[in-house]
This record gives C-alpha cells, sequence and structure tokens, in this order.
C-alpha cells in the first residue's frame, strides 16, 4: 500500500511541475525584487544585452513581463512569448496593449515568427527545462538576424552537484525541487547538462559562444539581503549565463 502511495504521490507532483498557471500571481509578487530574480538574474540579463535602443528582441519565457518592462525602458522594440496564459495576463497588465505577446513555449513546433525577424532573443531561465534542445535552438536563431544575439541564463551546471550529490554530473538528468513563492508552494522540474553538452548544443546550433559570465548581484544586494550575500566578493554559484551569436 505504502508504495501505491509513494507512486502515486510522484505522479501528482510531475503532473505539476512547472505548471505556472497554477502559482503565477505567487511567482511574479517573490520574484519582482528578491535576490535571485531582482538582484541577480535581471540586471545581469540587463548588463549583457547593453544598449539595446531600437533593437528587436523577442522574450521567449517572459513570464509577467518584468524584464521586457526594463528592455522597453531603455528603448528596444519588445515581444514576449509564455506558455502560461495566466503569466502573459500579469504580463499585459504591466505593458499595456501596445506590447506584442504571444501564448507559446520553445519545443518542436516552430516559432510563430518570420526568418530575422529579431536583432536579440533572450531564453532566461528557460533552456534548462527542456530535455531537447535541439529544435528550440534552431528556432531561435532562425528568428534571428545574421550576427544577432541569443542571450541565455541557465542552471549552473556545477550547482547541480551541490544540490544533488548523488546525480551524475556528466548525465543529462531530470530532477525537480519544491519551492515556496509567497506562501505559495510549488515543484519546478529540471534537465541537467554538463557544461561541455551546454556548449555543444550551442555551437551545433550555428552559434558563436561571445560571452560566458558568472556575475555578482547588483550593488544593494548585501546591504538588502545581509543573511544570503555573505561571501567577500558579493558573488554566488547559482546561474550561468551566454551571450551567442548567430553565425
Amino acid at each position: 500500500m505504502s508504495s501505491d502511495l509513494e507512486h502515486s504521490s510522484r505522479a501528482a507532483g510531475q503532473a505539476l511541475a512547472n505548471d505556472y498557471d497554477s502559482f503565477a500571481e505567487a511567482y511574479a509578487a517573490e520574484t519582482e525584487s528578491n535576490l535571485i530574480n531582482g538582484y541577480y538574474t535581471r540586471p545581469a540579463i540587463l548588463d549583457l544585452a547593453g544598449d539595446v535602443a531600437g533593437r528587436r528582441i523577442l522574450d521567449v519565457g517572459c513570464g509577467a513581463g518584468p524584464l521586457l518592462a526594463a528592455l522597453r525602458d531603455r528603448g528596444a522594440i519588445v515581444t514576449g512569448m509564455d506558455p502560461s496564459a495566466k503569466m502573459l495576463d500579469l504580463a499585459r497588465q504591466r505593458l499595456g496593449d501596445g506590447t506584442a505577446l504571444h501564448q507559446g513555449g520553445l519545443g518542436a513546433d516552430p516559432l510563430p515568427f518570420p526568418d530575422a525577424a529579431f536583432d536579440d532573443a533572450v531564453a532566461c531561465l528557460v533552456l534548462h527545462y527542456l530535455e531537447d534542445w535541439k529544435a528550440p535552438l534552431a528556432q531561435l536563431r532562425r528568428v534571428l538576424v545574421p550576427g544577432g544575439r541569443l542571450i541565455v541564463a541557465v542552471n549552473h551546471p556545477f550547482a547541480y552537484r551541490l544540490i544533488r550529490p548523488e546525480g551524475d554530473y556528466f548525465a543529462t538528468e531530470r530532477w525537480s525541487d519544491e519551492y515556496t513563492f509567497n506562501g505559495q508552494a510549488a515543484v519546478l522540474t529540471y534537465w541537467h547538462r554538463p557544461l561541455h553538452a551546454i556548449t555543444n548544443e550551442f555551437t551545433a546550433a550555428g552559434f558563436r559562444i561571445a560571452v560566458v559570465s558568472e556575475p555578482p548581484p547588483a550593488p544593494g544586494a548585501r546591504e538588502a539581503f545581509p543573511d544570503l550575500v555573505t561571501s567577500p566578493s558579493g558573488s554566488f554559484l547559482c546561474f550561468l549565463f551566454f551571450v551567442l551569436e548567430a553565425s
């Protein structure tokens, strides 16, 4: 009996994994100004993007739109895409009706955009949800102009050994973890890849790796989160960032 209950529990957890519709508002509230998103991931992406005035930028996995809003404020012409209808509702509330938002995710299906439609694309904390990167990266390459940039943030592969010491770093492995966003429990499921597999996927898809970054958090992070930012440099092992150029 106990094994049946354990199996049912695991099956239910897998069914709810990455179901952002079920915790969209809680996730958006939690990540608006927390350390990992507000002081680390979004500032790092914006620093890597640099001067974006006039550039056409696609944000896949845009969520509630905070990065889209920041890029738009810097003069970019932005388009967002996300598989969660509720996340897109929050993005529309933030951005208004003038911003192009599309429901859908990266996968085997073609992106709903013509070739060379964008100067840049952002895949921030998206690819590590996917087992297969070949088709998604091919689609992102297709919608970029030659020389266009894909800016990526993924789970740092070295952190996998800290989080899952029983795992095989050199394998592509599925793993899940439980989180609490603004008081609401959620399960997120990822695919770990070793560093060499990540870089091989990028180059095989026709990208040149221009930047690999392990940035510190933004100024003010230590003061805002003194119990979490404790190293002398202020840095911590979390995500790995890339700027890829479409060849």
